[in-house]
Protein backbone atom coordinates (compact mmCIF):
# COMPACT_ATOMS: atom_id res chain seq x y z
CA UNK A 1 0.00 0.00 0.00
CA UNK A 2 2.87 2.29 0.87
CA UNK A 3 4.84 1.62 -2.00
CA UNK A 4 1.51 2.25 -4.57
CA UNK A 5 1.14 5.54 -2.78
CA UNK A 6 4.43 6.43 -3.32
CA UNK A 7 4.21 5.77 -7.15
CA UNK A 8 0.90 7.83 -7.22
CA UNK A 9 2.49 10.08 -5.26
CA UNK A 10 5.08 10.69 -7.53
CA UNK A 11 3.27 10.33 -10.25
CA UNK A 12 1.39 13.63 -9.51
CA UNK A 13 4.87 15.65 -8.23
CA UNK A 14 6.31 15.21 -11.88
CA UNK A 15 2.71 16.59 -13.39
CA UNK A 16 3.50 19.77 -11.02
CA UNK A 17 6.95 20.35 -11.60
CA UNK A 18 6.11 19.93 -15.51
CA UNK A 19 2.78 22.66 -15.63
CA UNK A 20 5.51 25.15 -13.26
CA UNK A 21 8.86 24.62 -15.42
CA UNK A 22 5.64 25.42 -18.87
CA UNK A 23 4.80 28.56 -16.71
CA UNK A 24 7.76 29.41 -16.11
CA UNK A 25 9.20 29.32 -19.56
CA UNK A 26 6.13 31.23 -20.92
CA UNK A 27 7.55 34.38 -19.02
CA UNK A 28 10.76 33.85 -19.20
CA UNK A 29 11.05 33.82 -22.98
CA UNK A 30 9.21 36.99 -23.00
CA UNK A 31 11.20 39.35 -20.38
CA UNK A 32 14.35 40.95 -21.34
CA UNK A 33 16.94 39.08 -21.14
CA UNK A 34 18.34 37.69 -18.04
CA UNK A 35 21.43 37.33 -16.87
CA UNK A 36 23.68 35.83 -14.15
CA UNK A 37 25.80 39.13 -13.75
CA UNK A 38 22.79 41.40 -13.25
CA UNK A 39 21.01 39.13 -10.53
CA UNK A 40 18.82 41.60 -9.26
CA UNK A 41 17.74 43.08 -12.25
CA UNK A 42 16.98 39.91 -13.75
CA UNK A 43 15.42 38.28 -10.56
CA UNK A 44 13.04 41.44 -10.50
CA UNK A 45 11.73 41.13 -13.91
CA UNK A 46 10.75 37.79 -13.17
CA UNK A 47 8.81 37.88 -9.48
CA UNK A 48 7.15 41.16 -10.20
CA UNK A 49 5.13 38.17 -12.74
CA UNK A 50 1.84 36.83 -11.00
CA UNK A 51 2.42 33.59 -13.68
CA UNK A 52 5.86 33.38 -13.12
CA UNK A 53 5.62 33.29 -9.48
CA UNK A 54 2.43 30.77 -9.73
CA UNK A 55 5.03 28.30 -11.78
CA UNK A 56 7.36 28.80 -8.87
CA UNK A 57 4.64 27.44 -6.61
CA UNK A 58 3.65 24.87 -8.80
CA UNK A 59 6.81 23.51 -9.13
CA UNK A 60 7.62 23.75 -5.26
CA UNK A 61 4.73 22.11 -4.56
CA UNK A 62 5.53 18.70 -6.69
CA UNK A 63 8.90 18.96 -4.97
CA UNK A 64 7.60 18.47 -1.84
CA UNK A 65 5.53 15.44 -3.08
CA UNK A 66 8.63 14.12 -4.65
CA UNK A 67 10.02 14.51 -0.74
CA UNK A 68 6.96 12.47 0.53
CA UNK A 69 7.52 10.18 -1.89
CA UNK A 70 10.97 9.03 -0.90
CA UNK A 71 9.50 8.89 2.94
CA UNK A 72 7.77 5.75 1.49
CA UNK A 73 9.38 3.43 -1.19
CA UNK A 74 12.84 3.36 -2.23
CA UNK A 75 14.92 6.13 -4.38
CA UNK A 76 15.29 3.46 -7.09
CA UNK A 77 11.57 2.93 -7.60
CA UNK A 78 10.66 6.34 -7.27
CA UNK A 79 12.98 7.90 -9.69
CA UNK A 80 11.67 5.15 -11.79
CA UNK A 81 8.58 6.31 -11.81
CA UNK A 82 9.71 10.55 -11.88
CA UNK A 83 11.72 10.06 -15.14
CA UNK A 84 8.04 9.41 -16.70
CA UNK A 85 8.09 13.12 -15.99
CA UNK A 86 10.18 13.71 -19.34
CA UNK A 87 7.33 12.07 -21.32
CA UNK A 88 4.55 13.59 -19.32
CA UNK A 89 6.59 17.06 -20.36
CA UNK A 90 6.34 15.79 -24.12
CA UNK A 91 2.86 15.80 -24.19
CA UNK A 92 2.00 19.03 -22.73
CA UNK A 93 4.28 21.04 -24.99
CA UNK A 94 2.29 19.82 -27.48
CA UNK A 95 -1.29 19.59 -25.88
CA UNK A 96 -0.73 23.25 -24.53
CA UNK A 97 1.81 25.18 -26.84
CA UNK A 98 0.14 23.70 -30.01
CA UNK A 99 3.43 22.97 -30.92
CA UNK A 100 3.71 19.92 -32.50
CA UNK A 101 6.94 17.88 -31.56
CA UNK A 102 9.86 17.24 -34.34
CA UNK A 103 10.89 13.36 -34.51
CA UNK A 104 14.11 13.92 -32.77
CA UNK A 105 12.05 15.45 -29.51
CA UNK A 106 10.25 12.11 -29.77
CA UNK A 107 12.67 10.08 -30.00
CA UNK A 108 14.72 12.00 -26.90
CA UNK A 109 12.09 12.12 -24.41
CA UNK A 110 11.29 8.18 -25.31
CA UNK A 111 14.40 7.30 -24.84
CA UNK A 112 15.48 9.45 -21.65
CA UNK A 113 12.40 7.81 -19.99
CA UNK A 114 13.10 4.50 -20.91
CA UNK A 115 16.47 4.75 -20.05
CA UNK A 116 15.75 6.21 -16.73
CA UNK A 117 13.03 3.76 -15.93
CA UNK A 118 15.57 0.55 -16.12
CA UNK A 119 18.43 2.21 -14.57
CA UNK A 120 16.26 2.58 -11.78
CA UNK A 121 14.06 -0.79 -11.86
CA UNK A 122 17.96 -2.61 -12.10
CA UNK A 123 18.92 -0.95 -8.72
CA UNK A 124 15.93 -2.74 -7.38
CA UNK A 125 16.21 -6.55 -7.38
CA UNK A 126 19.84 -6.38 -5.04
CA UNK A 127 20.99 -2.77 -3.69
CA UNK A 128 23.00 -2.68 -0.45
CA UNK A 129 21.94 -0.49 2.77
CA UNK A 130 24.56 2.02 1.91
CA UNK A 131 27.79 3.78 3.71
CA UNK A 132 27.68 6.68 5.67
CA UNK A 133 29.09 9.65 3.08
CA UNK A 134 32.24 11.09 3.96
CA UNK A 135 32.51 14.66 3.63
CA UNK A 136 35.76 14.66 1.47
CA UNK A 137 33.67 12.37 -1.10
CA UNK A 138 30.37 14.89 -1.25
CA UNK A 139 32.39 17.96 -0.97
CA UNK A 140 34.36 16.51 -3.85
CA UNK A 141 30.62 15.71 -5.89
CA UNK A 142 29.49 19.35 -5.30
CA UNK A 143 32.71 20.81 -6.12
CA UNK A 144 32.68 18.96 -9.36
CA UNK A 145 29.08 19.87 -10.42
CA UNK A 146 29.81 23.37 -9.96
CA UNK A 147 32.56 23.29 -12.28
CA UNK A 148 30.35 21.08 -14.97
CA UNK A 149 28.28 23.27 -15.01
CA UNK A 150 30.05 25.88 -15.63
CA UNK A 151 31.66 24.20 -18.35
CA UNK A 152 28.11 23.94 -19.59
CA UNK A 153 26.88 27.33 -19.55
CA UNK A 154 30.67 28.80 -20.88
CA UNK A 155 31.79 25.88 -23.17
CA UNK A 156 28.87 23.63 -24.36
CA UNK A 157 26.90 26.14 -26.01
CA UNK A 158 28.81 26.10 -28.69
CA UNK A 159 28.40 22.19 -29.72
CA UNK A 160 24.73 21.54 -28.60
CA UNK A 161 23.21 24.83 -28.67
CA UNK A 162 22.49 27.49 -25.86
CA UNK A 163 19.12 25.92 -24.75
CA UNK A 164 20.49 22.28 -24.38
CA UNK A 165 23.84 23.63 -22.70
CA UNK A 166 21.81 25.70 -20.00
CA UNK A 167 19.08 23.16 -19.19
CA UNK A 168 21.78 20.45 -18.44
CA UNK A 169 23.62 22.68 -16.23
CA UNK A 170 20.64 23.24 -14.51
CA UNK A 171 20.01 19.93 -13.76
CA UNK A 172 23.63 19.52 -12.57
CA UNK A 173 22.39 22.27 -10.23
CA UNK A 174 19.87 20.40 -9.17
CA UNK A 175 21.31 17.49 -8.54
CA UNK A 176 23.75 18.79 -6.33
CA UNK A 177 21.35 20.45 -3.89
CA UNK A 178 19.92 16.80 -4.20
CA UNK A 179 23.13 15.40 -2.62
CA UNK A 180 23.33 18.52 -0.22
CA UNK A 181 19.42 17.66 0.72
CA UNK A 182 20.45 13.93 1.66
CA UNK A 183 23.65 14.60 3.81
CA UNK A 184 21.65 17.81 5.43
CA UNK A 185 18.74 14.86 6.23
CA UNK A 186 20.86 12.45 7.17
CA UNK A 187 23.52 14.12 9.28
CA UNK A 188 21.11 16.16 11.51
CA UNK A 189 22.25 19.16 13.51
CA UNK A 190 26.51 18.59 12.80
CA UNK A 191 25.55 18.57 8.74
CA UNK A 192 23.79 22.04 9.17
CA UNK A 193 26.35 23.50 6.55
CA UNK A 194 25.00 21.71 3.87
CA UNK A 195 21.37 23.55 3.94
CA UNK A 196 23.32 26.57 3.09
CA UNK A 197 24.89 23.91 -0.12
CA UNK A 198 21.09 22.95 -0.89
CA UNK A 199 19.94 26.26 -0.94
CA UNK A 200 22.41 27.67 -3.41
CA UNK A 201 22.76 24.96 -5.67
CA UNK A 202 18.74 24.84 -6.15
CA UNK A 203 18.73 28.95 -6.14
CA UNK A 204 21.52 29.14 -8.98
CA UNK A 205 19.74 25.96 -10.57
CA UNK A 206 16.49 27.99 -11.22
CA UNK A 207 18.43 30.69 -12.11
CA UNK A 208 20.17 29.03 -15.10
CA UNK A 209 16.96 27.47 -15.79
CA UNK A 210 15.32 30.61 -16.29
CA UNK A 211 17.87 31.77 -18.62
CA UNK A 212 17.90 28.64 -20.40
CA UNK A 213 14.42 29.49 -20.99
CA UNK A 214 15.18 32.18 -23.07
CA UNK A 215 17.64 30.35 -25.05
CA UNK A 216 15.39 27.15 -25.78
CA UNK A 217 12.03 25.35 -26.19
CA UNK A 218 10.28 24.19 -23.05
CA UNK A 219 10.64 20.58 -23.88
CA UNK A 220 14.51 20.63 -24.74
CA UNK A 221 15.64 22.57 -21.80
CA UNK A 222 13.43 21.23 -18.84
CA UNK A 223 13.78 18.05 -20.34
CA UNK A 224 17.39 17.79 -20.05
CA UNK A 225 17.43 19.25 -16.74
CA UNK A 226 15.07 16.47 -15.58
CA UNK A 227 17.20 14.19 -17.00
CA UNK A 228 20.00 14.96 -15.24
CA UNK A 229 18.43 15.60 -12.32
CA UNK A 230 17.00 11.72 -12.15
CA UNK A 231 19.76 10.40 -13.39
CA UNK A 232 23.16 11.99 -11.20
CA UNK A 233 21.43 11.61 -7.48
CA UNK A 234 21.39 7.84 -8.37
CA UNK A 235 25.06 7.99 -9.32
CA UNK A 236 25.79 9.92 -6.17
CA UNK A 237 23.99 7.40 -4.00
CA UNK A 238 25.89 4.33 -6.03
CA UNK A 239 29.49 6.34 -5.80
CA UNK A 240 29.46 8.76 -2.74
CA UNK A 241 26.82 6.97 -0.72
Amino acid sequence: MRIALALVITVISACCLDIGYLLQHDVAAKVPALSLRRPIASLRSLVSNRRWLAGIGVEAVGWLLYVGALALAPLSLVQATAAGGIGILAIMVSRFTHVPLTSGERIGAAVSVVGLALLGVSLLGDHGTGTAAGYLGVGVWLVASTIAAALCVWQMGRLIGAGPAWGIAAGILFAAGDVSTKMAVAGGAKNVAFLVCLVVFYVVGTGVLQAGFQRGSALTTAGLATLMTNALPIAAGMIVF
